[in-house]
């Protein structure tokens, strides 16, 4: 975080007769537009609180609210489970979980004939996936950027995923899916604790008929069983929103997000997940951006969304 974007981080860490027994990581983001906010993580689905018991727990999080009523800032922890805070919380989002086989050729047996018919189009139009690391950032990122852009959301900098790759070289690994030489699909994956995530993804739209998203996923999820990861996360989805139902048709099964939430200002608690008129008008004219353009601009906004 620092790195990157850079924002001032703090970490807060119990101790028990000169033992570790929990910690609580926070990054400072603030902006003129979205307020002042303390997160853990910001930009990512996971981090909060990790404790030995309750009481440790709850200990940090005191000196967590305390640090953010200090700075006069919102706090928002992450969590993949439900602790009683006693926070504001926000549970729109859920985690897309697949528990895998042993090998791939289990997982493909367990496909519907439509979803298997879907994986092979664009395997019968030549295209061809290609994992990696820094020598093909620049094609991941080309396809993220112009996704993006399509969406009309502000892309992360380049720079984001070139330090995620050199801090974690053994955990992080780009896959990208080729037609002709032309990158057309892209997915940037982390690995810890046999679980394998992919927290970016994106394909062209004008490549969509020929499906190189689906060559893009099958990949990933063949790369992870043969590496010896026993789940796939396909990272947060509204329910029953597009890419919930997309992801759901893998065979994955929602994990409810707890997105535990304090502020003096009640109104700044769910600051990550507003929309206002005025943000759907920026959300259109993004849209016609040109890429290099959107490529230069989009990391000075987004560095302020904790989303």
């Amino acid at each position: 975080m620092e790195r990157t974007f850079p924002h001032q981080t703090c970490y807060l860490c119990a101790e028990k007769e000169d033992q570790i027994v929990g910690v609580l990581p926070l990054v400072y983001v603030k902006s003129l537009i979205f307020g002042r906010f303390l997160v853990s993580m910001p930009f990512v689905n996971y981090g909060g609180i990790v404790a030995e018991n309750n009481d440790v727990r709850t200990k940090l999080l005191d000196a967590a609210i305390e640090l953010a009523g200090k700075h006069r800032m919102a706090l928002e922890l992450r969590h993949a489970e439900s602790y009683e805070l006693g926070l504001t919380r926000n549970q729109c989002k859920v985690s897309m979980i697949l528990d895998l086989p042993e090998s791939p050729d289990e997982l493909w047996t367990s496909f519907r004939s439509k979803l298997r018919s879907q994986i092979k189009k664009p395997m019968k139009e030549g295209f061809e996936a290609h994992f990696g690391s820094k020598e093909l950032l620049d094609d991941f990122y080309h396809v993220f950027a112009v996704n993006m852009r399509d969406l009309g959301s502000p892309v992360h900098g380049k720079k984001l995923f070139r330090n995620i790759l050199d801090l974690f070289p053994n955990r992080a690994v780009i896959c990208v899916v080729y037609a002709r030489e032309v990158p057309v699909a892209s997915g940037f994956l982390i690995g810890f604790r046999g679980r394998l995530e992919i927290p970016w993804a994106s394909s062209l739209r004008s490549y969509n008929r020929f499906a190189p998203n689906m060559l893009l996923y099958w990949k990933t999820l063949e790369y992870a069983c043969e590496h010896g990861f026993r789940k796939f996360d396909f990272g947060r989805s509204t329910p029953n929103g597009g890419t919930y139902r997309f992801k759901a048709q893998w065979g994955a099964e929602p994990k409810q997000l707890y997105w535990d939430c304090w502020a003096k200002n009640q109104g700044m608690t769910e600051a990550g997940n507003r929309i206002s008129p005025a943000m759907a008008r920026m959300v259109a004219v993004w849209k016609r951006l040109p890429v290099g353009l959107s490529k230069i601009m989009g990391p000075m906004v987004r560095k302020n969304i904790i989303a």
